[in-house]
């Protein structure tokens, strides 16, 4: 058993130093494509003639592509396999982030961002359900947050990078610096969606790196642990009113995370400071904080097997950071601190949730429903964006929609307090 034990340890090692690096990259690169719409924005607005709420719902109908294809995405992915499906989302969304930088008008904005929803719908589910063809419950809190710690990798990078692309840029070629962003910050998903495409194993077994003995260790584990499951069909899953529960929670904490990921320029430059580069690098500071949390307190969830506790209370200190964010709007010292707390909450709490669907669904439910609870969560990245621009076009202010986001927040940490814990020994 030591034995044993000890070789499950090297081999777990080096499975992630073989999968890791290239699936953090990936979700790094789709992150910048998914959310550099926030720098966009301080110059497509006065481009484009676009609102506050016609850029929400531009930013946000992104997600009802995304809502729409998850769950036949993932379902493709459990037949044909990761490495082509993985490299032909990263492709096609590659190319239509690409396209953002030709819209001209509002309807042409809103279309390309819902397209390029459908395309990237499954990659973030799909790599989740990945993960769980490789590792046990055990360690999958951590390599979840090391995979998810591309969230705030991608602020600290994409921030500065957006914001110096649009200042040094502009003009050149006859462009304006957020066409070039677009462009620039789109090829290396096709770059790297091809190289997933002929590299990524599809499960241990492809995985030439591992040896036979070595491999039949993993999947033993694997299977040892799918046998303790409760739900191995996708009906049986969606008959559990925990299932839903889970759907509600992801709902809330999503709410969150893209009022952080969307409006953080805007509160930034709302604070003060007009220099698209300055704002790049001032907006990493909050993605910096929520990446040593993440790494943390994910730490600490593996290690005392304890998962609701370690999503509700970052959840919370989230709820308090927009609260506060809400009340500082006016200098830029107390809302960079305000949003640097409410980004360490929801990035901490979102890697930790997916411990706790892991822990009940295998087979076709795992595929369906992993797929199913990020697309009912992620329909709020559809609201969040449009209800912030909605309420600051009807009140003059961001301030509402920050006690919005509060709310949600607070109520999805609660909501979390119900759910039965599965992974006690």
């Amino acid at each position: 058993m030591a034995n044993d034990f000890a070789s499950l340890q090297h081999i777990y090692r080096k499975i992630s130093w073989k999968l890791l690096p290239l699936l953090f990259v990936s979700y790094v690169v789709a992150y910048i494509d998914r959310v550099n719409v926030g720098f966009a924005k301080l110059e497509m607005l006065s481009d484009l003639a676009m609102s506050e709420a016609a850029y929400g719902l531009g930013a946000g109908v992104f997600f009802l592509g995304y809502f729409l294809l998850e769950v036949p995405s993932n379902l493709i992915m459990h037949r044909v396999g990761a490495r082509l499906w993985i490299g032909r989302i990263m492709i096609s969304w590659g190319i239509l982030s690409g396209v953002m930088s030709h819209v001209q008008n509002e309807h042409q904005f809103y279309l390309v961002r819902f397209l390029l929803g459908v395309a990237e719908a499954g990659f973030f589910p799909g790599i989740l359900l990945y993960l769980g063809y490789w590792y046990p419950a055990g360690l999958r809190a951590r390599v979840t947050a090391l995979f998810m710690a591309a969230v705030p990798v991608a602020g600290i990078i994409g921030g500065p990078l957006s914001g110096w692309i649009m200042k040094y840029l502009e003009g050149h070629g006859g462009q304006r610096g957020w066409q070039w962003m677009y462009w620039l910050e789109a090829l290396p998903a096709v770059i790297l969606g091809l190289h997933v495409a002929f590299r990524l194993p599809d499960s241990p077994s492809d995985a030439r790196w591992l040896s036979d003995s070595e491999i039949q260790l993993v999947n033993n584990q694997i299977a040892l642990e799918n046998q303790q499951k409760a739900h191995g069909r996708f009906v049986d899953a969606l008959r559990d009113a925990r299932f839903w529960l889970l759907c509600l929670i992801y709902f809330c904490l999503v709410m969150g995370n893209y009022g952080v990921s969307f409006w953080l320029p805007s509160v930034i430059k709302g604070s003060g400071v007009t220099d698209p580069g300055q704002v790049g690098l001032l907006s990493a500071i909050p993605w910096i904080g929520a990446l040593i949390a993440m790494l943390l307190v994910s730490a600490s969830a593996d290690k005392r097997r304890e998962y609701r506790w370690h999503v509700a209370v970052p959840a919370l200190v989230g709820a308090i950071g927009f609260y506060l964010a809400a009340t500082h709007l006016n200098g830029t010292a107390g809302a960079l601190a305000a949003m640097t707390m409410a980004a360490c909450g929801i990035i901490t709490s979102l890697p930790i949730f997916w411990s706790l669907p892991a822990a009940t669904l295998t087979g076709v439910a795992a595929a369906g429903g992993i797929a199913l609870i990020n697309s009912v969560g992620n329909l709020a990245g559809f609201l969040s964006p449009y209800l912030v621009g909605w309420l600051h076009d009807q009140t003059g202010s961001s301030v509402v929609g920050m006690y919005a986001l509060a709310l949600f927040l607070g109520l999805g940490g609660l909501l979390t307090l119900t759910v039965r814990e599965q992974h006690r020994n």
